[in-house]
């Protein structure tokens, strides 16, 4: 084949075909091993390999092989390695038929290999993997010179590794140096607060100390005041017993005449209250004799009865007693002292007290919620309650009035003033009469005649609480 004529001779003379000796024939030489060749020379012989077999006529590519030059680019070379390795090595013809067509595409690089010479720029493992293909002369020292050059740029890529680690180890200790410069710059500056703090506790420990031991002379000084406070109290309780003892032997005493003395007034009250039992008995049948004497009869009606009926002064009228039964004032408590006289009448100044103190009802409420309290008021003291209205005739429609009260009405011609001074001329010398009215008029002219003027203030409150 002619791809296969520039190598006869090199084939002839490296690798001579192994026969049986004839007759005549001398001694075949010797086939040398196959050389070790180095990783990287071996894989880029594999990957010439694989890159070129599909080109091959399927008659020139080994059984073995037809199946790997289906496969695809990159999974040829890495799966049918140890095949086409094996492969270069048993066939002669299949390696001169892939190392043709190597060269070819190695152009002048293979040109070189095969002339036996490498260039200096080259690469050694593709000059190594063609002279392992080629087989030119001296093509083991070119395989051997690539292990070389491999080695030796493995060992100067191991070299730069290990300067690269080292480099980086010392950057790496440089920040590391750095580092434990800022950490030890850290440290003084908290090693001296630390000292600043503790000779601020030592400072502080001293004062405590000082304080302690001031404490301590106070504690001392107390405890022997205490002490002597102890035997003060101690003296004072003994003395205080002693007095206590005198004071009860007193108390006895003392128990003793008031015994005597209750005894004697006991004796004194039984006769004062004898005194007093014939007194009243005297004075209640001397009572009892006079109404016979006048022919005195039990009466229906009351004073205030016949000014509500006669509506007009009558001449004759029983005089005002002495004016010093009247006083000024409008305490609340004033009012339930007076009703609680006996005998006594409370006469009210009706629209005075509800215009005072409920004024935003109608007239008609104001007149119903007052006689309602006076009702409470009568029946809670038993006295005579008398409330006038002003009012030129009666209402009509009015409910009836509680028991013990009384509502009047002031006729044509008169107000209701003048109607409350005609009731309390009306009245007996002597009888407490209660007048209710904020009007000064009102109060000055009952006053006159010995009544008892309150402000409506009193009232309202009194009906508040009732």
């Amino acid at each position: 084949m002619p791809l296969t004529e520039p190598y006869d001779d090199h084939s002839s003379a490296e690798e001579p075909v192994v026969g049986v000796p004839g007759a005549g024939e001398a001694a075949p030489i010797p086939v040398e091993p196959e050389p070790t060749l180095p990783e990287p020379v071996r894989q880029r012989i594999v990957t010439l390999t694989a890159a070129v077999l599909p080109g091959l006529p399927a008659d020139e590519v080994p059984v073995p092989l037809r199946r790997v030059a289906k496969f695809a680019p990159n999974r040829r070379a890495r799966l049918g390695a140890p095949v086409i390795a094996a492969q270069l090595t048993a066939d002669p013809l299949f390696r001169q038929r892939i190392t043709a067509r190597v060269l070819a595409d190695a152009g002048d690089l293979g040109a070189a290999v095969v002339e036996g010479t490498a260039p200096a720029a080259a690469d050694p493992v593709e000059v190594a993997a063609l002279a392992y293909l080629a087989r030119p002369r001296g093509w083991r020292e070119l395989i051997e010179a690539s292990g070389e050059a491999v080695r030796a740029e493995a060992d100067s890529a191991v070299v730069a590794e290990l300067v690269r680690e080292a480099e980086q180890r010392a950057a790496r200790a440089e920040h590391d140096r750095a580092v434990a410069r800022v950490e030890a710059e850290k440290l003084r500056d908290e090693l001296a607060r630390v000292r600043e703090e503790l000779g601020q506790l030592r400072e502080e420990a001293r004062q405590l100390a000082r304080t302690l031991r001031e404490t301590q002379g106070r504690e001392r000084k107390a405890t022997e005041l205490l002490a002597t406070e102890r035997g003060r109290a101690a003296r004072a309780a003994a003395d205080a017993d002693a007095e206590l003892r005198r004071a009860r032997a007193r108390l006895a005493e003392a128990e003793a005449a008031a015994g005597v003395a209750r005894a004697s007034a006991k004796e004194a009250r039984s006769v004062d209250d004898a005194r007093l039992w014939l007194l009243l008995e005297t004075i209640g049948q001397a009572a009892v004799g006079l109404r016979r004497e006048l022919a005195l009869d039990p009466v229906d009606k009351l004073p205030a009865d016949f000014v509500a009926d006669a509506f007009a002064d009558q001449p004759g009228a029983a005089p005002a007693g002495p004016a010093t039964r009247a006083r000024d004032t409008d305490d609340p408590a004033r009012l339930d002292q007076l009703l609680a006289l006996p005998r006594a009448h409370l006469v009210v100044d009706g629209y005075n007290v509800t215009k005072r103190g409920f004024g935003e009802m109608s007239l008609e409420q104001q007149r119903k919620r007052l006689i309602t309290g006076l009702g409470g008021i009568a029946a809670q003291t038993g006295d005579e309650v008398t409330v006038v209205f002003d009012g030129a005739e009666r209402i009509h429609g009015l409910p009836p009035a509680p028991r013990g009260v009384r509502v009047l009405f002031s006729r044509k011609g008169e107000t209701a003033d003048e109607l409350i001074r005609r009731l309390v001329r009306a009245e007996p010398a002597g009888r407490p009469v209660v007048v209710v009215s904020s009007d000064r008029e009102v109060a000055d002219g009952v006053r006159r005649h010995g009544a008892y003027p309150l402000g409506a203030d009193s009232l309202l409150r009194r009906l508040a609480r009732s």
